[in-house]
């Protein structure tokens, strides 16, 4: 049975952390190969779930070390049909995929949990198109039937939540919403912003949460912010308004870079984990209910840690 489903304990306002970009992080820090950034490829021979695991673990005991709570977030942000589909998988086999991914999530929790140390299995979907440019947009009809797969096979294979991660437009992000309530599924929306703090449509943060809790009756549980630097957004949520308490976590990039200038790099611009650190706490003095604390682009588990240890 799934642990947390019905009482997510991040929810209570402690620290919790998750993890950095994984696919980052197992393409320039483990040298190993990601087909269009499909971290669950890896999943499909030993050598690369040992790898998934060893990532995972990392996180975990960072978690435990230093008494905080941690959620492991499934290596499925591309596991959806249409990634799937380029990479050869039928239906039934991307299916097959994601119930693995949280299957391994529910050993590392076996392993590392403790009283102190609650950890969160989260499903974790992308979008359906590029996490930083949405080339094609989805009525939300089409959106929640495209993402229904995987928010139903997360119920079933008994993860605590379902995580939207790097959804740039509203609409994607209201169906994704439907259909993870349709799977009875709690579920966190996390949009990608630009060095202007909106999303890549133009539209801004607030318009887009305000949006999403219009058409879905306030369903998420919370919204995140990721695949941007902190000093992208962080003019953007100044003066203290209502709607920044639906703000509960953040995944930002290590490097100050835009989105056009990252797709155009030839290496891993890691940034500053000790100034990164700072940027974060800094952030929990305008975002009051900030406490889902991890990474995206170039983050591993040194900025990780620094941003713990600041906040803590």
């Amino acid at each position: 049975m799934a642990r947390y489903r019905n009482n997510l304990p991040q929810l209570a306002g402690d620290l919790f952390l998750t993890d950095g970009g994984i696919e980052t992080t197992l393409i320039f820090r483990e040298g190993l190969e990601l087909p269009y950034f499909a971290a669950f490829d890896l999943l499909k021979h030993d050598e690369g779930t040992a790898a998934l695991r060893k990532y995972f673990q990392t996180y975990a005991q960072m978690a435990r070390r230093y008494g905080v709570g941690c959620i492991l977030e499934s290596a499925t942000w591309r596991a959806s049909s249409d990634w799937g589909a380029k990479l050869g998988y039928s239906a039934a086999a991307m299916a097959e995929m994601n119930r693995q991914a949280i299957a391994l999530l529910h050993e590392i929790r076996d392993e590392h949990e403790n009283e102190k140390t609650k950890m969160v299995i989260s499903g974790c979907i992308g979008p359906r198109g590029d996490g930083y440019n949405p080339a094609t947009l989805m009525r939300e009809d089409e959106a929640e039937q495209y993402h229904a797969m995987q928010a139903q096979v997360f119920r079933d294979a008994d993860a605590d939540m379902v995580t939207a991660i790097t959804m740039t437009y509203a609409a994607e992000a209201i169906g994704l919403t439907r259909a993870a309530k349709n799977a009875g599924m709690p579920v966190v929306i996390s949009f990608t912003v630009e060095t202007d703090g909106h999303l890549p449509t133009g539209q801004a943060l607030e318009d887009a949460i305000a949006q999403v809790d219009e058409a879905t009756a306030k369903t998420p549980a919370y919204y995140m912010i990721n695949c941007a630097h902190p000093t992208h957004f962080a003019g953007a949520l100044a003066g203290g308004a209502p709607w920044l308490e639906r703000i509960r976590g953040l995944r930002a990039n290590a490097s100050i870079k835009s989105h056009a200038e990252l797709d155009e790099a030839k290496e891993l611009d890691d940034g500053n984990p000790v100034e990164l650190g700072s940027q974060y706490r800094e952030l929990r003095k305008t975002l009051h209910k900030l406490n889902v604390l991890g990474g995206c682009c170039g983050i591993d588990h040194r900025h990780i840690e620094e941003i713990c240890k600041a906040c803590l």
